[in-house]
């Protein structure tokens, strides 16, 4: 069954990669989804079975590389952490696929893009259900590349183009450290298999790693190192800059990419790696201060975004941010928690965001839309749902893991526990306020483009089942999955798949939060609806009014921050100018001018000098050679021959 699930996939993208253009667009879409749907129902029945009754398994597939003292399986681990990100990639996905045969009915180019989206999916699935290190790197690298290829996509725009490269540069900088701490476990523990380097983890408490003449501590370090690919892929602050940029792809590979799988990587990496960053308090720390400033910064940047797909990325930032914070705080489970509901109405908003683009002939500025909740109710109803659900609103998925993300950064002994709590909360006002702002601006108010809004209407069935769908999960995953992430049930649910040291009571201590700091995220989901309702429904006047008053801080927040210029500024023209450098004075001037160039223009002067010799005038070749004849006769006469 677990074959089946993680290489259905992989079929799909065989059978639409290599013939694809001899079958045709629409039996593409059909075999990869098809597989997809099948792959989703196993691995529903896998999570029944190994969550909530069956033991955790190893299955498996192949022996891999045995090289001296590196042995290697290419084996599946199942246990709660693999089956819960099968049901979430899966889902998902399938339900991509599905929304994807009409959000690209028109494009000729179907077979290549659901062969790309099956290539995702087997890559992650390959990621989450690795038995060892260089496994999930293997997965890792493989959703980076199909990341890229689905991002640039549409190649002929040059800044679909721009963006990939961007998100693989990026990328690539985190994914160093990665290497580089699965390098240090290996020569810390003898072995990258998660059974044997778990087993071995207790031991590296107290052992150091030797650098630049300083021993360093070894958990602190493996930790950070695997923190830095972490940051990468799930677009953390200082790299972060990818994933907007990455809103160049089509709309469902926002969906599947950059909300509810991908991203969530470096989450599950860190979840998984528990046993390690439970040995380093100083890791945790690095998690909470990154977690929650990446969710008040990128919570900041949205509130100014005119792009509907922009919008709601940052969010997914801001999201995953959240999630590390739990991270930070030692509180895995909430971390997962929020990142299976945060899969639900985060995908609905973005698959939300693909039918009003749709309807509005591709326009994604949201100030030339408005008035589509008549046009287009439906996909209304499903947005206000996916609005409620990442605010906050009660009894909504949301309202039970960001709070409970809330909680544990108040209730962590971390150092940066009362700063992860601070920005989370204003962050939790943030939130509200611009994704409210999203729905007024987008739907609410008079139409600002007339003829996009006469011709707009409501998507095809095979988008709007899937937004169905989505909903169902954005209103019940929260309190259905409540018990077994952050309740009684958490320790039997995750029995191996999490570890928490003893002394790590966070599960316990979020029960015991005075009842104002519990409710406070609440009151701010309120305070950010009521804004954004007197900004974009009372008067429209005064958000325009402020951004004039305070262009500077606007124009700040526009541009986020300035970090694209900033990173322009240190590391693009810097890199650009040494390349140019090496280009024209190392390689032009001094290899090529010494070298090839050199000897080349040497043997020319040279032989041109010679070739002037050659005149054709018998009177030159005979005063030649009586000059040689004097020579030798003096050589004769002076060497006494």
């Amino acid at each position: 069954m677990y074959q089946a699930i993680v290489f259905f996939p992989l079929l799909g993208f065989l059978v639409a990669g290599l013939f694809g253009r001899t079958i045709g667009a629409r039996p593409s879409e059909v075999v990869t989804t098809s597989l997809l749907f099948i792959a989703c129902l196993l691995s529903w029945i896998a999570f029944f079975g190994v969550g909530f009754g069956e033991h955790d398994t190893r299955v498996q597939v192949m022996q891999w590389i045995h090289v001296g003292d590196l042995k290697v399986d290419w084996a599946f681990r199942i246990d709660t952490m693999t089956v819960i990100m099968l049901i979430v990639v899966t889902t998902v996905s399938s339900l991509v696929h599905l929304y994807s045969i009409g959000y690209m009915h028109e494009d000729p180019s179907r077979p290549r893009f659901f062969a790309y989206l099956s290539l995702f999916t087997f890559a992650m699935l390959m990621l989450v259900t690795a038995d060892n290190l260089l496994q999930l790197f293997f997965g890792w690298e493989g959703v980076g590349l199909a990341s890229y290829l689905l991002i640039g996509f549409w190649y002929q725009k040059p800044s679909a183009n721009a963006a990939a490269m961007k998100a693989f540069v990026v990328n690539r900088v985190g994914d160093f450290g990665f290497m580089l701490g699965i390098f240090a476990i290996f020569v810390m523990t003898g072995s990258i298999a998660f059974e044997q380097v778990f087993a071995a983890a207790p031991s590296l408490a107290g052992k150091t790693i030797p650098f630049l003449g300083h021993h360093w501590d070894a958990p602190t370090v493996i930790a950070l190192l695997l923190f830095i690919g972490a940051m990468g892929k799930s677009a953390q602050f200082l790299l972060h800059t990818w994933l907007p940029d990455a809103m160049e792809g089509p709309t469902p590979v926002s969906a599947l990419i950059h909300a509810a799988t991908m991203v969530t990587a470096g989450v599950f990496m860190v979840a998984r790696m528990s046993p390690i960053f439970e040995l380093s308090q100083t890791a945790l720390n690095v998690v909470m201060l990154t977690g929650a400033t990446t969710a008040m910064f990128a919570a900041t940047v949205a509130l100014v975004q005119n792009d509907i797909k922009k919008v709601i990325a940052y969010s997914t930032c801001s999201q995953l941010g959240y999630m590390f914070v739990a991270m930070g705080a030692g509180a895995y489970s909430i971390g997962v928690f929020h990142l299976v509901t945060h899969a639900c109405f985060k995908a609905l908003l973005f698959l939300g965001a693909g039918s009003v683009i749709n309807a509005m002939h591709h326009e994604q500025d949201m100030r030339n839309m408005g008035g589509l909740a008549k046009k287009i109710p439906f996909t209304y109803a499903m947005m206000l749902i996916g609005t409620l659900a990442i605010t906050g609103f009660p009894f909504l998925a949301g309202y039970y893991s960001k709070d409970a993300i809330i909680e544990s950064a108040w209730a962590s002994h971390n150092y940066f526990g009362l700063y992860g709590w601070v920005m989370t909360v204003a962050a939790a006002a943030l939130t509200s306020f611009y994704s409210w702002r999203l729905i007024f601006l987008t739907f609410h108010g008079h139409p600002h483009d007339h003829h996009h809004y006469e011709a707009a209407h409501e998507s095809p069935r095979v988008m709007t089942i899937p937004l169905g769908v989505l909903a169902v999960g954005s209103v019940i995953a929260g309190f259905a999955l409540y018990n077994v992430f952050v309740g009684e049930g958490v320790h039997h649910f995750f029995r191996h798949s999490i570890f928490m040291a003893a002394e790590n009571h966070i599960l316990h201590d979020i029960h015991d939060i005075p009842l104002w700091a519990k409710y406070l995220p609440t009151l701010m989901m309120v305070l950010g609806f009521v804004i954004a309702y007197w900004f974009y429904v009372v008067d429209r006047t005064v958000p325009v009014a402020l951004a004039k008053s305070q262009d500077a801080l606007y124009q700040f927040l526009l541009n986020k921050w300035y970090f694209d210029e900033l990173y322009d500024r240190i590391f693009v023209k810097p890199a650009l100018w040494i390349g140019r450098l090496l280009w024209k004075r190392g390689d032009g001037t001094i290899i090529d001018g010494f070298g090839p160039n050199g000897v080349s223009s040497r043997v020319l002067d040279v032989t041109r000098g010679v070739v002037r010799l050659q005149t054709g005038y018998l009177y030159h070749y005979a005063f030649v050679m009586l000059i040689g004849v004097a020579a030798f006769i003096t050589w004769f006469m002076f060497a006494g021959v």
